[in-house]
Order: structure tokens, then C-alpha cells, then sequence
């Protein structure tokens, strides 16, 4: 099954940094598998859907607001993604959920068995960006159904 992690947000906004933090945190911990493929988005919008054609599982990581206490690591399957964090496809928010409402019309090949965020509320620590890697990479191998 193909795994992706792909790490998003803006390394000049200190509010947004948070998804490429822990890419750096994953790039200090490899190898951890082949069967997992590392992608550090950015600001990519859009152009991210070419990872998540052909099946498997997706995990995002990236910044969230006003969803935990600063610090704190959440997680979101895709339903919750899309009604929680936008209601419209114009603001920062929009970002992921918009790329995953586009997905199913674009799509050439199989769509992701599950899709998942990492979400990392504002005011973390090393602590938390460790946390968040050591997370994201538990859901890229087992999902959310097998992480109790």
C-alpha cells in the first residue's frame, strides 16, 4: 500500500511553520521505510493532488487555529478536514479541505483508503513537533482504525 506524508505551511509565518517543522523532525529520523514517501509541500496547494492519486493512505501535517489548546496535536479523518476547518474555499483554511472536495473530480487513478491531518495548534514546542512526527508516521503505517 502507498503511504505519504505530506508536511504543508509557509516557513516565514511563524503561526504556519508547524507542518514543516516536522518535516525537517521526519528528515532527521529517516530511513524509516521505503513504503513511506515524504513530501514537503509547502504552499503547494493544487499541485499536491498528483500525491494522493493511486490509492493508499495520506497523512497531512500541518498547522491548525482555535481547535486545541497552543501546543496541542490533533487529528482529523478527511470528513472532519473538510466540515471543520472551511466552510468556504478562499481563506488559509480552505487549503486542505478545498484540495480534497477538487480530488474526487480530477482524479485519474485509484483515491486515497483514508486521508488524515495532523494538526498542530500555534505556541509549539520541540516537544510538540516530535510528537507530531512520531504521530504521523504511526498513522502512515497503521491508520487511524489500528492507532488505540
Amino acid at each position: 500500500m502507498k503511504r505519504c506524508i505530506i508536511c504543508i505551511g509557509n516557513r516565514f509565518i511563524a503561526d504556519d511553520s508547524a507542518g514543516l517543522a516536522v518535516y525537517d523532525k521526519l528528515c532527521e529520523m529517516q530511513p524509516f521505510g521505503a513504503e513511506i514517501e515524504l513530501v514537503e509541500g509547502g504552499v503547494s496547494g493544487l499541485n499536491l493532488l498528483s500525491f494522493l492519486e493511486n490509492g493508499g493512505r495520506v497523512v497531512f501535517v500541518d498547522a491548525v487555529r482555535r481547535m486545541a489548546d497552543p501546543g496541542e496535536v490533533v487529528v482529523l479523518s478527511a470528513k472532519d478536514i473538510v466540515s471543520t476547518l472551511s466552510q468556504d474555499h478562499f481563506g488559509h483554511e480552505a487549503g486542505v479541505p478545498y484540495l480534497l472536495s477538487v480530488l474526487p473530480k480530477v482524479c485519474e487513478g485509484e483515491l486515497p483508503e483514508e486521508i488524515l491531518l495532523v494538526g498542530i495548534e500555534g505556541g509549539y514546542t520541540l516537544q510538540t513537533i516530535e510528537t507530531a512526527a512520531d504521530l504521523s508516521l504511526t498513522l502512515a503505517l497503521k491508520g487511524m482504525k489500528d492507532l488505540a
